[in-house]
């Protein structure tokens, strides 16, 4: 609520439902008309912003903020120049310089950064699915680069940006043992079903899911790491097992159509599953960022602790983040720590980043890929890899997060600042083809025809 009014305050009396129009501190007859289109989106949708009536020839700067969960403020911006016309249009003009340049119509989002003087190690995330992420999109004159918060802009728009769109349902589950959220696309179904994992911070992560729900997906985001409550191999692999058939057995979900969605340690996880189990058949697999190391009979804190002794193998770059990527290299010859993927027998997306820091995510593909053909399944596997990409690879238009302070779930008093890797516009440019992808895949393994979509 305090982001709300946060925001709220710095836009007094403005509508959310429409542009809104201020008198400008230019000579007559020019009172700059600010567009953002449309106003309440899905955080996947692209934004159409347009400047009118400006001057001909008129430096002005457009400017993002927004006002986090957290209470840290983020921002983007881009410097422009009106055409002959006295018009700014974000997706058809060039940025010379700000937080993004050239022609960017998303870059006011995915190029946000902490305004100066923020906390160190932020990563910005939404916790609260019900409520939207707010951007108040300015437009100051000149080309402005600090201190736009003691400065008046010529007009402004408050924007809304969801991940659950209007009519899915979100419920909480406490059902044989397993805790997590599900999220229900409105309609009668039957749906599509994932079971949604995240990584090894552990806690209940659930925008993913809510955004998945939104395209027609029964989801699960579980809260599954926490290890003093599962204490052994076998009472974690039930829990993934259970978790699974809450999904197959919902009355809205098509039950020979579940999938498993893995970010990180839950591509792992869903890899292990998917190789290993009896009960659990996915028609499909998704891994982002992810890595195919599980000893066997070992538990996640286990798992998890395993790179830990080759720890003389973490190294810090000159900002003295931790860089995690070489702790797991030293598995990858040693067949007894790996998923035996040659046993999986479902459609499997491997999503990485060639410049991920956190886990040799390539040099995994690249292993998966060799071990599955040689079991006779590498017609399963579909690889993309990009360049210049981390490992926090997110829905797209979220902002770029190359290094923040991260808790490891398996030794909870223990806090570092990581290196994610990737850059900003590359790395912003794959978050929007993958999740293209990611949904394509999706369409194509869990639908047998078009899938529905949600609307705002």
């Amino acid at each position: 609520m305090s982001n709300l009014l946060g925001l709220r305050r710095l836009v007094i009396g403005m509508s959310v439902h429409r542009p809104v129009r201020r008198l400008s501190t230019m000579s007559p007859p020019f009172s700059p008309i600010l567009s953002v289109q449309p106003t309440r989106a899905l955080v996947d949708e692209k934004l159409k912003v347009v400047v009118e009536n400006l001057p001909p020839g008129s430096p002005v700067t457009l400017h993002s903020l927004h006002h986090s969960e957290d209470e840290d403020y983020w921002e983007a911006y881009g410097h422009y120049v009106s055409d002959f016309r006295g018009i700014v249009s974000v997706a058809e003009d060039l940025s010379f310089g700000g937080t993004y340049t050239g022609k960017e119509d998303m870059g006011l989002l995915w190029s946000m950064r902490p305004v100066p003087g923020s906390r160190k190690g932020l990563r910005l995330r939404k916790m609260n699915i019900c409520s939207p992420l707010l951007f108040n999109i300015s437009v100051y004159s000149g080309h402005v680069t600090e201190g736009f918060r003691e400065e008046t802009p010529l007009t402004s728009a408050l924007i809304e940006r969801w991940y659950m769109a209007p009519g899915v349902k979100r419920i909480d589950i406490r059902e044989r043992g397993v805790r997590g959220t599900l999220f229900i696309p409105p309609g009668p179904g039957p749906f599509p079903g994932l079971l949604d994992m995240w990584g090894g911070g552990g806690g209940l992560i659930e925008y993913r899911s809510a955004l998945l729900a939104s395209h027609g997906y029964v989801s699960l985001a579980m809260d599954y790491f926490r290890s003093q409550e599962l204490e052994s191999a076998e009472l974690e692999f039930k829990y993934f097992e259970t978790a699974f058939n809450i999904i197959k057995e919902h009355p809205q979900v098509n039950p020979d159509r579940v999938g498993i969605f893995g970010l990180s340690l839950g591509s792992l996880v869903t890899m292990h599953v998917a190789a290993e189990s009896t009960i659990v058949k996915p028609r499909c697999c998704i891994c982002v960022s992810g890595s195919h190391f599980y000893p066997h009979d070992r538990t996640l804190k286990e798992v998890i602790m395993e790179p830990m002794t080759n720890s003389h193998r973490v190294r810090v770059d000159e900002n003295n983040h931790h860089i995690w990527r070489d702790l797991w290299k030293e598995l990858l010859s040693d067949p007894s720590k790996k998923v035996d993927v040659g046993k999986i027998n479902c459609p499997i997306l491997l999503v990485n980043g060639q410049d991920d820091q956190n886990a040799p995510a390539d040099e995994c593909a690249e292993d998966i890929a060799h071990l599955m053909n040689a079991a006779g399944n590498g017609h399963l596997l579909t690889r993309v890899l990009y360049p210049d990409t981390g490992h926090l690879i997110e829905p797209p238009y979220s902002p770029h997060c190359r290094a923040s302070n991260f808790r490891v779930a398996a030794v909870a008093e223990k806090t570092v600042t990581l290196l994610w890797g990737g850059q900003t516009k590359p790395h912003s440019d794959a978050q929007e083809d993958s999740w293209k992808k990611i949904l394509s895949f999706l369409q194509q393994n869990l639908y047998s025809s078009t899938s529905p979509r949600a609307k705002l």
